[in-house]
């Protein structure tokens, strides 16, 4: 099997050809990044340094019908300031149906993306009466944008549209500002622990699980269906920090409710992965705590941070 990933060298993208090399499959990667830094090239990973704004150079690279899936994960502005960057985001969005398009006139048969638990939430926050929605909506408003412009573009060229709702993944290799790395980080350096009451739910998946979940969605999934990657064990957010607490015994204690929670509350609901587990056999296979002490242990020896 043959595949192209955007966003190659990103943490889920990186992870995504690691599961994949380890299934056999011969990858073309594609990042901006000169020389990669997460992933390990070898004889079965052809690596580009290339943006996605021109992909036209893959017609001289790959013959058509040559790779069966395309992986899009290359999304600027997922975390920090960006987020919140309307030009940023519809150009995201653009390009993603750019890349659409590309997988679909060099022959894969089937287009995976890498969407968000955000679309759910910006759809409660845009749509909700009397709700006011902040600019990090923002972000979860070009994805859906994406979403809804692909899948009938999809069905019109004859490509396969398989989309992915990705709760939080974290773990080894991930340096962007969220949630779970910023307490983390706070732990380390002896910060306050400051959080909301906590009572919005939330889920945390594992990268080395995310990746699993990409590969058996591409195999197995169905078209024009969009898979929840998560955990399968949404709970409260306190729950999670009370699990943390728990597994790392900090000797900071958590102050719930200093910080106003001004999001939506997503039902506990969105969260289930059924259509995931049925469809493409999937089972996550890193426990919360153990996820949560691996990425800890990591993040203590990044120097700089």
């Amino acid at each position: 099997m043959k595949a192209i990933v955007t966003g190659a060298d990103g943490f889920v993208g990186s992870a995504v050809i690691k599961e994949l090399r380890n299934s056999g499959y011969d990858i073309l990667a594609i990042d901006l990044s000169p020389t990669p830094r997460r992933i390990v090239i070898d004889s079965h990973i052809r690596y580009y340094s290339h943006s996605i704004e021109n992909l036209d150079f893959l017609s001289m690279v790959v013959s058509k019908g040559e790779c069966d899936f395309f992986f899009h994960f290359a999304w600027r502005g997922s975390a920090g300031p960006e987020r919140s960057d309307e030009k940023i985001q519809l150009t995201n969005a653009l390009q993603t149906v750019n890349c659409l398009r590309k997988a679909a006139e060099i022959g894969c048969k089937r287009f995976i993306c890498a969407g968000s638990i955000m679309e759910f939430e910006t759809n409660q926050a845009i749509y909700g009466q009397g709700t006011a929605p902040g600019l990090a909506y923002i972000y979860g408003a070009g994805k859906t944008i994406a979403h809804e412009i692909c899948k009938p573009i999809a069905n019109s060229l004859g490509i396969d549209l398989l989309w992915t709702y990705i709760t939080n993944a974290y773990g080894i290799g991930e340096s962007s500002p969220r949630f779970l790395n910023t307490m983390l980080k706070k732990i380390i350096h002896g910060d306050s622990l400051e959080f909301t009451s906590g009572t919005q739910n939330y889920d945390f998946i594992y990268v080395s699980d995310v990746a699993k979940a990409f590969r058996l969605i591409a195999e197995r999934g169905h078209a024009n269906k969009g898979y929840l990657i998560g955990s399968g064990k949404a709970k409260p957010l306190r729950s999670f920090v009370e699990d943390i607490i728990d597994e790392l015994k900090p000797v900071q204690k958590p102050l719930f409710g200093n910080i106003p929670y001004t999001g939506v509350m997503t039902p506990i609901e969105t969260y289930q992965i059924s259509d995931l587990q049925n469809d493409c056999g999937f089972c996550p296979s890193i426990p919360f705590k153990k996820g949560v002490r691996m990425t800890f242990e990591w993040l203590k020896g990044v120097k700089n941070d």
